[in-house]
């Protein structure tokens, strides 16, 4: 994958972007880059670190850039709605069946033959 066009650092073979972290080295085809969302994911960067032909030092210092560009989001659990959690109390709302019943579909072609049974065709 080609660098995204907006590059912040560039290292001699890792390059902070406007994606994340990626390798200078466009033969690679992207194999080793990594997302902004997983930059704070110690597994993959360590298993990118690990990598035969990497370059430790210039590895470290690319990650350390993207970090401070890029800062960890504390991901927060979603704001229920008042005005329809106030609704669902006076039960104007009704709230939907965890699991609605879907009925079986049946097929009825018992004991015909396949090449008997009528053809459709989408017309254009």
């Amino acid at each position: 994958m080609a660098l995204h066009r907006d590059i912040f650092w560039v290292g001699r073979q890792w390059a902070v972007t406007g994606a994340g972290i990626q390798a200078v080295d466009q033969r690679l085809r992207g194999v080793l880059d990594i997302e902004i969302a997983r930059l704070w994911d110690d597994d993959l960067v360590q298993s990118r670190r690990a990598k035969p032909g990497v370059n430790a030092a210039d590895f470290d210092k690319a990650l350390t850039v993207a970090r401070e560009r890029f800062p960890r989001i504390p991901v927060e659990a979603p704001m229920p709605d008042p005005i329809i959690a106030q609704l669902e109390s006076l039960g104007v709302i009704d709230t939907p069946a965890e699991n609605p019943v879907v009925p079986a579909m049946q097929l009825r072609v018992e004991g015909r033959l396949a090449r008997f049974l009528p053809q459709w065709r989408v017309r254009r």
